[in-house]
């Protein structure tokens, strides 16, 4: 009995070894996978209050990376104020905004984000707003924002999106991962 037990308890460690990495630590991987490149993208989405972001040169530059961060700055034409910060936590991933003025002095609306509340998928994590960027917002007149549910997607040799979505927005820009860019 003792030896079949033991047979068994040696078997699951083998089955636990070999099963697939988690969807969470296998979507930071794909963006790790991009490090040091930079990607031209576009809105796709038709929100009027859009237009500006849309009618801009938007280029991502994937960098700064590690096993459990990694940090890309968004430019929108010449403003180089926006930088999102993917990194693992304990339970999931959590998506920050790190928005920064000309001079390198924080933003009034910095550091916002939220976690991952599901496992999501190797292509797709969505970060529900947290309590810090509610409270955030609530004082800084920004309570629309409260809602807000963000979403980025990877799929390689393909695509890399950034998404907003809340009630009464959906924002979306997609980046072209088979036409790395210089600058």
């Amino acid at each position: 009995m003792l030896a079949a037990a033991a047979l068994i308890s040696l078997s699951s460690v083998g089955v636990a070894d070999a099963a697939p990495a988690p969807a969470q630590n296998d979507f930071l991987a794909r963006l790790n996978a991009l490090c040091g490149q930079r990607f031209e993208g576009r809105v796709v989405t038709t929100d009027a209050a859009d237009a500006k972001f849309a009618s801009e040169r938007l280029i991502m530059h994937v960098r700064d990376c590690s096993p459990d961060e990694v940090r890309i700055p968004f430019a929108v034409g010449e403003d180089r104020s926006r930088t999102w910060v993917v990194t693992r936590t304990d339970s999931g991933l959590r998506l920050k905004h790190d928005h920064r003025h000309e001079d390198g002095t924080t933003d009034v609306l910095h550091w916002y984000g939220g976690d991952t509340a599901n496992p999501g998928t190797d292509e797709r994590q969505e970060f529900p707003v947290d309590g810090e960027s509610i409270a955030l917002f609530n004082a800084n007149d920004a309570g629309v924002s409260t809602t807000n549910v963000w979403a980025m997607e990877v799929h390689p040799d393909r695509m890399f999106a950034y998404e907003l979505r809340r009630s009464n927005r959906h924002f979306r820009v997609e980046f072209d991962l088979t036409k790395p860019v210089a600058e």
